[in-house]
């Protein structure tokens, strides 16, 4: 039976569609309502961004907006840490602790923390296995060639590591934002429970995505064990 109809490894995957659906509402819903909730800081999320990093040290890390909505990122090659617009320009306890978050990932990096530093050596390796695990695996069901199997099942194990070993990063760089908010008065009483609570809801999206890569994983391998 041809992959994309395969209903008895498809039941694999419902489960974790349904987490990854439930979490992208989640996320939405949950900034949805704390981005309309001020901060008693009184300030935006691009300065919170800039104090945080100068009292870490690291006052060589710029600060940007980034186009989109939620795009928020630190790209560690440019020393750079992006805000999306609402983020960066507003004052809100969600703006606060996503520009929080990503200050949490410049930290990592400037203290050489072991598992940013693995993901990050990952990411050319698995854009190029992810690119060619499906392709090649789709290949050997359609010419019955269970090398070609292995092999997508092989590279698609890397896009699964690179999933398992991003979740402790985020969770991590969570962690380091509400102690940093904290430590520096940024968020005080209920804001404390409404900034975890945003930074918990964008970690059940990494959640999500490890279950969904994971299902698939094990479903490559419940087709390749019926080709036997």
């Amino acid at each position: 039976m041809f992959f994309g109809y395969d209903s008895g490894s498809f039941l694999l995957l419902i489960p974790a569609m349904i987490l990854a659906m439930y979490a992208q509402n989640k996320v939405r819903a949950t900034y949805s309502r704390y981005s309309q909730r001020p901060a008693s800081a009184g300030i935006t999320g691009a300065d919170v961004a800039r104090a945080l990093l100068s009292r870490a040290g690291l006052g060589n890390v710029r600060v940007e907006l980034a186009q989109g909505t939620l795009t928020d990122h630190y790209d560690p090659r440019q020393s750079v840490l992006r805000l999306s617009h609402d983020n960066y320009a507003r004052s809100s306890i969600a703006s606060v602790a996503i520009a929080a978050h990503e200050v949490g990932h410049a930290v990592q990096h400037a203290t050489g923390y072991a598992a940013l530093a693995f993901r990050n050596g990952m990411v050319p390796v698995v854009n190029l296995t992810s690119t060619l695990a499906w392709p090649l695996f789709f290949l050997g069901l359609i010419m019955a060639q269970p090398a070609l199997l292995d092999l997508g099942i092989l590279l698609f194990v890397g896009a699964v590591l690179f999933q398992v070993v991003t979740l402790p990063v985020e969770l991590n760089a969570s962690n380091r934002a509400i102690a940093l908010l904290q430590d520096g008065g940024y968020i005080r009483g209920g804001e404390v429970t409404g900034a975890r609570e945003m930074l918990s809801a964008a970690a059940l999206t990494y959640i999500a995505a490890m279950a969904v890569a994971v299902a698939q994983l094990l479903r490559m391998l419940m087709i390749r064990g019926r080709r036997r």
